[in-house]
């Protein structure tokens, strides 16, 4: 697989983020194309998966259904178990609970 540093890839081959932002999919097409770097963060390397861009479909239209789906999924994220209310924001995972309840609720130690 062809392998190239950090942007030094050709202008034709653009990773799914990229493709998304011009609208495209990669529409199963294989990977063409690979970026690999150091990652500070990370121990070893990272890599990124470059498609061609003359082989892209068109993002899929959102259908009133997934567009439902969609809003349900977000609304049970927002959701709190215990005082059953929409928090107005995405519940913390570590918390699993509104900010409101997980000031009421003793630590666990």
């Amino acid at each position: 697989m062809p392998t190239y540093p950090w942007r030094m890839a050709p202008p034709d081959l653009l990773t799914r983020r990229q493709l998304r932002a011009l609208g495209l999919r990669p529409g199963g097409q294989p990977v063409a194309a690979q970026i690999l770097w150091r990652s500070r963060l990370a121990t070893g390397e990272r890599a990124a998966y470059l498609y061609r861009l003359a082989l892209a479909k068109p993002v899929r239209p959102m259908t009133p259904g997934r567009l439902r789906a969609l809003a349900a999924a977000n609304a049970a994220r927002r959701t709190c178990p215990l005082c059953d209310t929409d928090a107005g924001y995405v519940l913390p995972a570590h918390l699993g609970t509104c900010l409101p309840c997980a000031d009421v609720l003793p630590l666990a130690a």
